[in-house]
């Protein structure tokens, strides 16, 4: 559904609904307010045009081009990534439990409905073969159609995508996966269900024996207890869990964290098990990570790290 492009008249052609949240728009300006997950704040950007808002079977949809941060996609009212800095995050998520294991060669993404995670997944020269499985077709549409920098994982030869549920298709899959990722919206609505304990013994079994699983776990600054809640529930099921960074300005508190678990309780998360020179880094277009920002990634400050780890 496209609406006028008109900033000034952007707040009063917006279908005003108690239910939606799509209504976060006044005078120019979106602003993320979810109290449920970050109260007492908020983060905004100038908006130059709404290109499209809908709602889907599961959620809302809405992207903005924005004054600064180039496009934005919006699921329920939260940002999920902006063409300015969705290169941090995406390639973090991918390469971080991609290079912890040793041989990833079959790897499962759960959502990343945007294709970003799939854009970078399919860079790693071990990876022959990456299953997605994205419940909303929707979002894959709208990011073909508004996010094509980050869509263009959908691509590759190296991908299959299947529209459905992921609990149900891991059901389906057991002992086939190297490296699961979980590339998941905040936990509300239709992703609450992967940050429970539950989903990381299902992840666990769709594995391949020595398997690795990164979930995308919020940031310790808005939400520590519910951090280390899902380390927790991560370390029911893996012998060896960690807890790592990185920097994304258009995220709450500018941060987030992802937590990896490994099979292989012998193996240092830290320490990558395939290092990138500079020159493959570069020729892979990695923007962020890097064998040593990989390392970095896992050093926390010592208040986190005592009530995580010790």
């Amino acid at each position: 559904m496209q609406i006028d492009k008109n900033p000034n008249l952007i707040s009063t052609n917006i279908v005003q609904s108690r239910n939606s949240k799509m209504d976060l728009i006044s005078k120019g300006w979106f602003s993320e307010v979810q109290d449920e997950l970050w109260p007492g704040q908020s983060f905004s950007l100038k908006v130059k045009e709404v290109l499209h808002k809908e709602k889907s079977e599961f959620q809302d949809i809405q992207v903005v081009e924005t004054e600064t941060y180039g496009r934005c996609l919006i699921l329920d009212g939260i940002i999920q990534c902006t063409t300015r800095d969705e290169f941090s995050y995406q390639e973090m998520i991918s390469f971080l439990p991609l290079c912890c294991h040793s041989n990833p060669q079959k790897v499962l993404i759960v959502g990343g409905g945007d294709g970003g995670v799939a854009r970078e997944v399919v860079k790693h020269p071990l990876v022959k073969e990456v299953h997605q499985v994205e419940i909303d077709d929707r979002v894959v549409q709208v990011s073909k159609k508004y996010l094509p920098s980050m869509a263009c994982g959908f691509d590759s030869e190296k991908l299959v995508l299947t529209i459905g549920d992921g609990f149900e298709y891991m059901k389906n899959h057991k002992n086939e996966f190297d490296v699961i990722i979980t590339d998941s919206s905040d936990p509300v609505g239709p992703a609450v269900s992967l940050f429970h304990e539950s989903y990381f013994g299902l992840l666990k079994q769709a594995l391949k024996e020595g398997g690795v699983v990164c979930s995308q776990a919020g940031s310790f600054w808005l939400d520590f207890d519910y951090v280390k809640k899902t380390m927790k529930g991560c370390a029911l099921h893996f012998p060896k869990v960690g807890y790592a960074v990185t920097s994304v300005p258009s995220y709450p508190c500018g941060h987030i964290g992802f937590i990896i678990g490994s099979l292989d309780a012998s193996r240092k998360l830290e320490k990558p098990a395939k290092r990138f020179e500079k020159s493959e880094s570069d020729a892979l277009n990695l923007k962020y990570y890097s064998s040593d920002v990989h390392e970095a990634a896992f050093t926390l400050p010592r208040w986190v790290e005592k009530h995580f780890y010790e």
